[in-house]
């Protein structure tokens, strides 16, 4: 076990109970109040409870008032359609960790003794004919007021690496693209990363895919087929990003009087060790150790009671592949500048030292960016009961999700991280 020098917490009974997900993907036709019903009951008949049962819900959202420009209320017209009043319905937005930080308030308001059993949900819309109006969703994921300064920084971070000719795309992407072309570019120069390890990243994460049912991609790739395909920004290309994706995910929370109270199966219910949700701080690129997943993740495993040598499987937030590899160096599962080669030598993939993104990750199974944490959750419930199918992690006793959300500085402006158990 590893432990820190803020001790261990003990986090109070608290249990997953029920998960749900609607496929990720391009979905014009279905309107957000049918996903948030879909991925709502399929939680809902998971756990065995029915809607009354729910003492609160948190509701996840990013996009919609852009979108839709429904800006307010979002979570209690979305849930009423469906019959769910009456409560406490809380809408939470926090960038692409909305859907975490909806996790995070459901836990503490059971731990709280407010109530025995909470929802979270997240639900996005995002994909649009509109392709202007959509990638221009991300572009309040920063201060927009010092936006300027922002790029000139993060330029500044990819500088001393050349971008080779033919590199850069000259379709409309997000801009956190070149946000993450830059982390990139500095990762290659402080610790040599190379492209065929980011590449490595992505086809095994797309391999993942392949046996993930609600995946929106579920195309196998090899390293060299990433490198050969489209450019984005220098260093990343097409299959290394995360694609534009509408869906939804639920989890049910609850404590152990409630699972005895409803009489649930306690073989089933999920134990949730740690949640924390941290934002970032100032600090110099070269302070990687300060990076705010970094110190997240330290309190996610004190509380906890756990290092990461005991886990078994993660689900971290690759909207590139370079974000993982990024992530999996903050959660300790190898040495900072590390995460490259651990990545090249296979010890990520299914059957390797720590699997990471068995459901394919943000870059094949997709990013509803409200949806996207809770949708880690799910991944990670399902191979702590052993109930993966095909990508199932062997003997998954240990879980870690981290989601990060939008940029301040010069990393996310807030992290969260969860811990689960068996």
């Amino acid at each position: 076990m590893w432990f820190g020098c803020l001790g261990v917490i003990n986090m109070q009974d608290i249990f997953i109970i029920g998960v749900g997900m609607t496929p990720f993907g391009r979905m014009l036709d279905v309107d957000l109040k049918t996903m948030t019903r879909q991925a709502t009951d399929a939680a809902l008949s998971d756990a065995g409870i029915e809607k009354s049962d729910l003492n609160a819900a948190y509701f996840a959202n990013v996009s919609q008032g852009h979108m839709e420009r429904q800006h307010m209320i979002r979570g209690e017209i979305a849930l009423r359609s469906m019959g769910i009043g009456g409560i406490p319905v809380i809408n939470v937005e926090n960038a692409c960790a909305s859907g975490s930080s909806a996790f995070n308030s459901a836990v503490n308001f059971v731990k709280a003794g407010q109530g025995d059993v909470a929802l979270a949900i997240g639900a996005e819309k995002m994909y649009s004919r509109d392709r202007d109006l959509m990638f221009s969703v991300f572009d309040s994921g920063w201060d927009v007021s010092t936006r300027d300064e922002t790029v000139a920084r993060l330029t500044k971070m990819g500088e001393g690496v050349d971008v080779p000719d033919g590199t850069m795309s000259n379709k409309p992407y997000s801009v956190f693209m070149d946000v993450y072309a830059a982390f990139s570019r500095f990762h290659m120069k402080r610790f040599g990363t190379t492209r065929a390890q980011l590449a490595a990243v992505a086809a095994k994460n797309h391999n993942h895919s392949i046996h993930n049912p609600q995946s929106q991609y579920r195309n196998g790739y090899t390293v060299e087929e990433v490198l050969a395909a489209p450019p984005i920004a220098y260093p990343l290309t097409l299959p290394m990003c995360a694609p534009i994706s509408d869906g939804a995910a639920a989890a049910v929370i609850c404590n152990r009087s409630a699972l005895a109270r409803l009489g649930l199966d306690a073989r089933r219910a999920v134990r949730v060790l740690a949640s924390v949700v941290q934002s970032g701080s100032d600090r110099e690129p070269e302070e990687v150790d300060r990076h705010v997943s970094a110190l997240a993740a330290k309190r996610a495993y004190e509380i906890a009671g756990v290092g990461p040598a005991d886990v078994s499987v993660a689900e971290v937030h690759d909207a590139t592949a370079m974000g993982e590899i990024i992530q999996v160096e903050n959660l300790g599962f190898c040495a900072f500048g590390d995460g490259g080669p651990i990545s090249a030598r296979g010890e990520t993939r299914i059957g390797g030292r720590i699997p990471v993104n068995p459901s394919g990750g943000l870059e094949s199974k997709g990013h509803p960016i409200g949806a996207t944490g809770l949708g880690q959750i799910y991944e990670l419930v399902s191979q702590l009961r052993g109930e993966a199918g095909p990508r199932q992690v062997a003997d998954a006793r240990i879980a870690i999700a981290e989601n990060g959300g939008g940029i301040h500085g010069i990393e996310e402006a807030v992290a969260c991280i969860t811990v689960l158990g068996r």
